[in-house]
């Protein structure tokens, strides 16, 4: 499994000028969802998502497009299994956010990979066990 993160589903979603090219990161999510790969959206990232929408309408449009995504939801254990990766982060001098950690449990508790833009997840990683997706663009971050 694959969930996907605010920084992907942003960057996915946003409006684009006419004429200027698709995000990499885009193209990436529209080749796994057109291959059917299985992909998840933790409630937390659906949230975060609709949180930043400026319009109702806007906000409409993006959860309209967002009913076809699986929901992630977390669970007692994910909760008690990010105040481990905070901690275990902390102890590294590794900064993280209550959201983010969950989003790890997530993945982490799912045995899926993360498909995020943002370098936070990439900090946490070796800390907590956390899979990122690997992409072409991955060392970008």
């Amino acid at each position: 499994m694959i969930l996907l993160d605010t920084s992907v589903l942003s960057l996915a979603f946003r409006r684009r000028r006419v004429g200027e090219p698709e995000p990499q990161v885009a193209a990436t999510l529209r080749r796994l969802v057109t291959e059917d790969a299985p992909v998840g959206v933790p409630g937390i990232v659906l949230q975060e998502l609709l949180s930043g929408v400026r319009t109702a309408q806007e906000f409409d449009s993006l959860k309209t497009s967002m009913e076809g995504f699986p929901l992630v939801m977390a669970e007692p254990d994910d909760h008690v299994a990010a105040a481990r990766i905070a901690n275990a982060c902390g102890r590294k001098g590794v900064p993280t956010s209550t959201v983010d950690c969950l989003i790890a449990a997530l993945a982490i508790s799912r045995r899926a990979a993360l498909f995020t833009r943002d370098s936070d997840f990439i900090r946490m990683a070796p800390h907590c066990g956390l899979t990122l997706l690997k992409t072409a663009r991955s060392s970008a971050l």
